[in-house]
């Protein structure tokens, strides 16, 4: 699913083109890209947010520029000096010559090709090894412009969590065609949430996958929201924008959207309305005003994807299943009928119980009013506390089958001793033995292979 603004028109950006190629040296190579990403830098610096809303007034506009220009500044001074800067010829050698064969991703951006870099190693003698990553070459006509390509750079060049995509370098460059904007990534093996919800993958993500997966972005986004000496609002939580890595491990990704949070003392930002049709907050929809309250409403709908295997918005449903929110209302308050709405791949997995605990997690961040919803680091905490419920719950489900017929049996028995009677609590194996012994039946733990007679 595609982000776009919710704008009345859309001005396309005009993007200048600079005479004056790289030299033959990767040293000169390297020192025409650094020029010309101090010029990217000030082009996004002078360029007006052309993407206003209906709801946005000049005033809040003009204030948005200003203060997005001074943040902007205060994050290039924090750059970290381990971002790496790509000539353009690097990453055309890296994907070879952008080859539609590499080709593993395509949205507002741009393209996203697999390749291979050589990055410094200091575990190698300060030699070059090769990395695997992910290139997004900026669309020029796509939906998300200059400015978005200016904000992955900055904030991925300061951010550091282990729930957030590593940005490897970047590479602002021109050429014959104009300015070349391109970004690399660490490569994220396992594609995308939104890829194995939708099953463009051939197997579907267990039950407990998916509890660690919610944990993982919630703890991205907590960092974001609560962790820095300065907050950033998310502002496009969705399941595409959470990658997988080999361990399914779920990182952040796509931060062309990403706002600085509300300075101190106020408790919002007006700014224009983007995002993802489906995941944007209610509030921030109708009025501007974003806050972090928006990523934790966005977060929610994901959470009841990760419950029903749905879309937040699919068209091609029945009429009253296409809005997710709509469809899982009347089963989410009917304990008896809320199998009905969880993903059909999930069978025998004996999760509903879980389900409902996560889906009592998704109402709190979907609550109407933003201030009732709960701040990130304690969906993190509630998360935790399902995911080891239900690790407890699957090692009794993992039982032979004596065991787990005996868990819906009393396990408490009045037994007397000596001249009283006292309740003893029995051991759970204890107990299969006990009966096992008393019906004569074989217990498979205890048996050991003896002489049989034969009649001669």
């Amino acid at each position: 699913m595609k982000c776009f603004h919710f704008t009345n028109g859309e001005r396309r950006e005009d993007d200048e083109g600079v005479g004056g190629g790289a030299a033959g040296t990767d040293v000169v190579s390297r020192v025409v890209s650094r020029v010309s990403w101090a010029r990217s830098l000030s082009m996004a610096s002078s360029s007006v947010d052309t993407r206003r809303s209906e709801f946005d007034s000049e005033s809040n506009s003009s204030r948005d520029l200003s203060d997005s220009l001074g943040f902007y500044e205060f994050l290039s001074q924090r750059r970290a000096n381990d971002l790496r800067v790509f000539t353009f010829a690097d990453l055309k050698s890296a994907t070879r010559g952008f080859s539609r064969a590499l080709l593993i991703g395509e949205g507002g951006f741009g393209c996203v090709y697999r390749g291979v870099v050589r990055v410094p190693d200091d575990e190698n003698d300060g030699f070059d090894s090769k990395m695997d990553v992910a290139i997004k070459q900026l669309n020029r006509h796509g939906f998300q412009g200059h400015k978005e390509w200016i904000n992955e750079v900055n904030f991925l060049g300061v951010v550091k969590h282990p729930n957030l995509v590593k940005l490897v370098g970047y590479c602002a460059e021109d050429d014959e065609r104009g300015m070349q904007r391109l970004l690399v990534y660490e490569l994220m093996h396992n594609k995308s949430l939104e890829d194995h919800l939708l099953a463009r993958v051939p197997t579907s993500l267990p039950w407990m996958t998916r509890l660690k997966i919610a944990q993982d972005a919630a703890r991205g986004l907590a960092y974001l929201h609560e962790e820095m000496d300065f907050q950033l609002i998310f502002r496009d939580f969705k399941p595409s924008n959470v990658l997988l890595d080999e361990e399914f491990n779920a990182k952040l990704s796509d931060f062309g959207l990403a706002r600085q949070g509300p300075p101190e003392g106020l408790g919002h930002v007006s700014t224009s309305v983007v995002g993802t049709v489906g995941y944007a907050a209610p509030e921030y929809v109708q009025t501007g005003r974003l806050t972090v309250k928006s990523d934790v409403w966005s977060f929610g709908v994901v959470l009841y994807e990760l419950i029903t295997g749905r879309r937040a918005l699919e068209r091609n449903l029945p009429r009253a299943e296409q809005k997710l929110l709509e469809w899982v209302r009347p089963y989410v308050s009917d304990s008896k009928k809320f199998h009905l709405i969880l993903d059909p791949r999930l069978e025998g997995q004996h999760c509903i119980k879980s389900a409902q605990k996560l889906a009592v997690i998704a109402n709190k961040c979907l609550t109407k009013q933003p201030k009732s919803r709960p701040k990130m680091s304690e969906v993190v905490e509630m998360l935790g506390d399902i995911i080891s419920d239900t690790s407890s719950q699957d090692e009794v489900a993992c039982e032979p089958e004596e065991v787990k017929e005996e868990t819906s049996m009393e396990t408490d028995e009045s037994i007397k001793q000596g001249n009283g009677c006292r309740k003893k609590v029995f051991d759970l194996r204890e107990i299969v033995n006990l009966r096992n012994r008393s019906i004569g039946k074989l217990d498979w733990r205890n048996w050991t292979p003896g002489l049989v007679r034969t009649s001669e």
